[in-house]
């Protein structure tokens, strides 16, 4: 699996763990469970886990794009690691969100 979800702090921040390639089956199971936690917990704090990663597949990135505008409201910190390259990119894709 490209991504693994880790709760702390009583499911209040979620370490997300990326690697290798994004696909569409990645965000099947990534957005349900996001929702269940917002749903638990309120606004969410995420820690994105880069280090290994390799980008997206066309149609992982519409779905990250639709999670971003959809659930932008319950993202209450967002924090991302990882390889330089991805870093930047993914804070320029996030800043009209964030």
């Amino acid at each position: 699996m490209s991504i693994q979800l880790i709760e702390e702090n009583g499911g209040k921040l979620l370490v997300v763990q990326v690697s290798g390639k994004l696909v569409k089956a990645d965000y099947e199971y990534f957005v349900p469970e996001f929702e269940r936690l917002v749903s638990q917990h309120g606004t969410l704090r995420l820690l994105f886990d880069m280090t290994d990663f390799h980008g997206w597949e066309l149609s992982a990135a519409w779905e990250d794009f639709k999670l971003g505008i959809e659930h932008f409201a319950d993202i209450e910190r967002l924090a991302m690691v990882g390889e330089k390259q991805w870093q930047q990119g993914m804070a320029i894709f996030c800043k009209p969100f964030t």
